[in-house]
């Protein structure tokens, strides 16, 4: 808690709990997916 009061601000990818390596994968797509709508790109293979 004393942490979360001294940060600007907190930010969560889920409310579930995920192990570090699994919440390095999600951020990077998160990234990447973000990086290609900037880019106009298509994304969805739908």
């Amino acid at each position: 808690e004393e942490v979360k009061k001294r940060a600007d601000f907190t930010w969560s990818l889920s409310s579930l709990t995920f192990p570090h390596q699994l919440v390095r994968l999600i951020l990077a797509e998160q990234v990447y997916r973000a990086c290609t709508i900037i880019k106009n790109e298509k994304y969805h293979h739908a």
